[in-house]
């Protein structure tokens, strides 16, 4: 596989995890050192987080695949470049905590280092 095929089937892989809520599967994509960052806003309430290393990411990621499942995942456009790659995807997001389902759209912006994720960063927007 090239570079590039490799990077896209990490990517798919990924995504696939997180939709089945396999987060031993989730961890194993990001380097131990990783920064993993979501910067978005809901209709009520402003998200920013932000981790460095798998002692801060992997509770955060736990704590997301646990109380949001997601459905119908749709991967609407992926960009590789490199090392670096942007994913445009959309979902349906069921919040465990208000029992609520929303549409939400994704840009995920991904540096990729020794075959897994270096940096992620993810930017939502719920319709």
């Amino acid at each position: 596989m090239t570079d590039r095929q490799e990077t896209e089937q990490l990517l798919r892989d990924l995504y696939a995890a997180r939709v089945s809520g396999d987060i031993a599967a989730v961890y194993e994509k990001f380097s131990q050192d990783a920064r993993f960052q979501i910067a978005g806003a809901s209709h009520s309430t402003p998200v920013a987080v932000r981790a460095v290393g798998a002692a801060e990411y992997r509770p955060l990621l736990a704590i997301m695949i646990k109380t949001f499942k997601l459905s119908d995942e749709q991967i609407l456009s992926l960009l590789i470049d490199g090392a670096k790659a942007a994913v445009h995807w959309r979902a349906k997001i069921f919040s465990r905590l208000t029992g609520t389902t929303v549409v939400t759209e994704l840009v995920d912006m991904i540096e990729i280092r020794d075959g897994r994720i270096g940096s992620y960063i993810e930017f939502f927007s719920p319709h």
